[in-house]
């Protein structure tokens, strides 16, 4: 529902981001703010700033900014409507019942959650009674003691076909609501409604809230299906829904992770085993709702399969659903298990620091994909390479957002790059440094070296001036000297388009300029760059000063992103916040969009 403007200005007035943000982060008082370690990413030194008369927090370090309510969303993995019903009944406020129809619906989802309550402590009940004995031998033999069975509400459905049907209605609910929650079916040739679940192990399944809105069973004897969902109901569909989120979600908050297991077993098992951080899809592939709650709780959650090739295929269908949802950084990690072996038989097998290691050997997203599509077939002709690519950009085209699209495009290449079979530079000339050819140039350790190479591509191959005018008439070189030659080049190029290299020379060397261009221009240099050399090939030089140029914009943008953040510090205005938010998506390759 909408929540009127009115009483949303309200409860941030009631609650101050400091009082709610305090209670989990350790804040210190400087003058109108408050400062501290940031919750929403690791750091030893503090950039966490609330500012509680202005309303809004922000973090230097990661970019979090928002308000009371973003903050409880952020750091607690729940919806706007979530967070606005959990601060309200923290500020005494009710909630506001826009229309008779929601009042109506809010009444009726109640007394559907209370009858659910109602069947998940008659389900514990049965366990802990005498039909209940073969439900908690099995129950012990998989580990399980009686915190853990607590803990998740386990509970027994006997083999008494409309035992639950009549406790409930016992508790003056009528047929319709019964049938309405899903724990009950149609009987063939119109008889009383049978229980849905008999004969099984009951595992209550709940909302983010911790509230029971349906339930899985699982089989004690042979029959089939072994594991059973309760039908979507109203309250209840499968497909947004991960089973032990409730439990899960503050650890998740704490770590920063959360691990996604295939079943209820394992997602216990871990639990006793001390990650409590761990949830799992209720029997089908993740869809984009789960994905997007799992988002929620951390930025990278970590998959965790089957080494069988079931498990296999599953992480790859998981990959292929998260492609288009990805955003600057938010991705998933792939753990890849043993053959034979899930979480709770290795941990079983060899124990928790089993687990944890494969934890640290998770693999990215990328990885996965890459050796996915490298791996399918030989890479042996240029047909097949040619083949590699064709499907490699079929996967990062359905990658929505332009600046994650773009460095999986680059990744991509880098590593077909490395894997083409190595060409032999001709006389033993032009080995540009792969750390200008290529995407990874060190714009701290190396701009005076970078300024004396972009100058001798310019003056050797004047034709790139006008192909990257812009950039270049951008330019302020970190040496006044060079800064001046690179003005005189680009004056004269702009009056007299039609000069050669041999004329660039003789003019610097007739107007004052000849120390610099000696520095400039000469076999030392050319050793180490010899893509600027006069002779080079022309691609190579033209691939080489876009990519020197792609590093100065980056730096640029790391200089005025700086200044940002101090002024933003200085000046905690909406304006200086949009600066700042302008310059991170530059950075982020989303300024164009």
């Amino acid at each position: 529902m909408a929540f009127p403007p009115q009483f949303l200005d309200e409860l941030r007035s009631r609650l101050p981001i400091s009082e709610v943000a305090g209670r989990s982060v350790r804040l210190t008082r400087r003058g109108a703010e408050h400062s501290g370690l940031c919750p929403f990413h690791a750091e030893k030194s503090p950039s966490f700033t609330i500012n509680d008369d202005k309303g809004f927090f922000h973090c230097f370090g990661c970019g979090a900014h928002g308000d009371v309510l973003s903050f409880v969303m952020q750091a607690e993995g729940l919806t706007f409507p979530d967070a606005v019903e959990r601060l309200a009944a923290e500020a005494g406020l009710p909630v506001p019942q826009a229309t008779p129809e929601d009042r109506a619906r809010n009444t009726r989802q109640k007394g559907l959650l209370d009858l659910l309550e109602a069947a998940c402590l008659w389900y514990q009940a049965q366990l802990t009674g005498p039909s209940g004995r073969e439900a908690r031998d099995y129950l012990r033999g998989r580990g399980l003691d009686e915190q853990t069975i607590g803990r998740f509400r386990l509970g027994f459905a006997p083999d008494q076909r409309g035992a639950l049907r009549r406790a409930l209605s016992d508790l003056g609910a009528t047929a319709e609501q019964i049938a309405e929650i899903g724990v009950v079916k149609a009987s063939p040739g119109g008889a009383s409604p049978r229980d849905y679940f008999f004969g099984r192990v009951i595992f209550p399944i709940t909302d983010r809230r911790g509230r029971v809105i349906a339930f899985g069973g699982r089989t004690l004897g042979d029959g089939q299906p072994k594991y059973l969902n309760s039908p979507d109901t109203p309250l209840f569909h499968k497909g947004r829904v991960l089973y032990g989120l409730a439990q899960a979600r503050e650890a998740a908050r704490k770590s920063g992770e959360v691990i996604v297991t295939e079943g209820y077993m394992d997602v216990i098992a871990l639990a006793r085993a001390g990650f409590h951080n761990a949830v799992a899809p209720l029997g089908t592939a993740l869809t984009a709702d789960q994905l997007q709650a799992l988002w929620r709780l951390a930025p990278e959650p970590l998959l965790c399969f089957d080494g069988d090739a079931a498990g296999q295929r599953a992480a790859h269908r998981a990959a292929e659903r998260a492609l288009p949802l990805l955003q600057p950084g938010q991705s998933l990690r792939f753990i890849t298990l043993p053959a034979g072996e899930d979480p709770d038989s290795l941990i079983a097998a060899a124990g928790p620091g089993a687990f944890t290691a494969a934890m640290t050997r998770a693999q990215p997203l990328v990885d996965l994909i890459w050796q996915s599509e490298s791996g399918a077939r030989p890479l042996d002709t240029p047909e097949r390479r040619a083949d590699l690519e064709r499907r490699l950009n079929a996967r990062v085209d359905a990658i929505a957002d332009r600046a994650v699209q773009y460095q999986y495009r680059t990744e991509f290449r880098a590593r077909q790059r490395r894997q083409a079979p190595k060409i032999r530079p001709r006389d033993g000339r032009y080995a540009p440094p792969r750390e200008v050819l290529g995407t990874r140039i060190d714009v701290a350790s190396l701009p005076t070296q970078q300024e004396y190479w972009l100058l001798a591509l310019i003056i050797n191959h004047p034709g790139l001036i006008e192909r990257e005018w812009e950039a270049l008439s951008q330019l302020n070189l970190s040496a006044q000297p060079l800064d001046r030659l690179l003005r005189e080049t680009l004056n004269l190029a702009a009056s007299r388009p039609d000069l050669d290299s041999r004329d660039i020379h003789r003019h610097l060397m007739g107007h004052g300029f000849e120390a610099q261009l000696k520095r400039v221009a000469n076999p030392t240099l050319y050793r180490q760059a010899a893509f600027a050399a006069p002779e080079a090939p022309a691609e190579e030089a033209e691939g080489a000063l876009a990519a020197i140029l792609a590093a100065y914009g980056k730096r640029r943008l790391m200089v005025d992103r700086a200044a940002a953040e101090r002024d933003l510090a200085d000046n905690m205005t909406e304006e200086s916040y949009d600066r700042l938010l302008r310059i991170m998506d530059e950075q982020a390759g989303r300024g164009a969009k």
